[in-house]
């Protein structure tokens, strides 16, 4: 009897405990109202059968949705996957509850602020764009816009991610194609400079050439030629080889000037 007494008492003792957790806050609800004080993470002791305790997570939550469309600044209609970063500021949970009822009812108004947020911004923007460097500023444009819908709720958008863009099939073609249009100019932008340079690279040397050529031709004097045949002639007689020479005295080697 005394061990079903104690554990009747150690029973309700642990049913009157309510924890809150450090990812979110509680709110008490007493006979159905809420009680106007928001409780940090810890222990509370509570009448189990009058009160119970709501807990709201005030960590980074993470939500997705698919938008099939989205108008674009042409007219089209764009399919889009769409994540959201958000949080419940701490000292807004018993505003939320009040006016939501459960903390999971403030996704489906987050939910219905994305969609006219995000048909809002992308209306403003051509459809490539979202392909493009602008896809950025259109996120940032569409969380701007739901924290403005949104007021202070007690939301807190922190992000919004355009996961995946899904554009008509004529128009993801054409982008395609554009694409390959400017890599195929690039590539043959490329080439004509490596052309370009390699001309330049012969032309230099070429003029290089001419100018030793020249430098060369100038040095060629009557004298110079007589001194360097001289020396040619000096060192074919100090040759051990046997030889024949054939000369008029002016030029190295020499057979008949007349041709005869």
């Amino acid at each position: 009897m005394k061990k079903a007494i104690v554990f009747l008492l150690f029973s309700s003792l642990l049913s009157s405990c309510a924890i809150v957790r450090q990812d979110e806050v509680g709110v008490k609800r007493r006979l159905g109202k809420l009680v106007p004080k928001v409780l940090p993470p810890g222990i509370y002791f509570r009448n189990s059968f009058t009160t119970k305790m709501l807990r709201i997570p005030t960590r980074t939550l993470s939500m997705q949705m698919e938008l099939d469309a989205l108008p674009s600044k042409e007219g089209l209609s764009i399919g889009a996957e769409m994540a959201i970063l958000y949080h419940v500021k701490p000292e807004k949970a018993i505003d939320i509850l009040q006016a939501v009822g459960k903390i999971r009812n403030g996704e489906q108004i987050i939910m219905s602020v994305l969609r006219s947020a995000a048909a809002d911004v992308t209306s403003k923007f051509y459809a490539k764009d979202m392909h493009t460097s602008e896809r950025e500023q259109i996120e940032k444009a569409i969380a701007v816009k739901m924290m403005d819908i949104l007021g202070d709720r007690g939301f807190v958008i922190e992000n919004v991610l355009l996961k995946s863009i899904r554009l008509p099939e004529r128009l993801s073609r054409a982008i395609e194609e554009k694409l390959k249009a400017e890599q195929e100019a690039q590539r043959m932008e490329f080439i004509l400079n490596q052309e370009k340079k390699e001309a330049e690279r012969r032309r230099i040397e070429a003029e290089g050439v001419r100018d030793a050529q020249k430098i060369i031709a100038e040095g060629l004097t009557p004298l110079l030629i007589q001194f360097k045949s001289l020396e040619t002639f000096q060192k074919l007689s100090n040759s051990n080889n046997t030889k024949v020479i054939i000369t008029d005295g002016k030029t190295p080697l020499l057979i008949n000037n007349d041709g005869k």
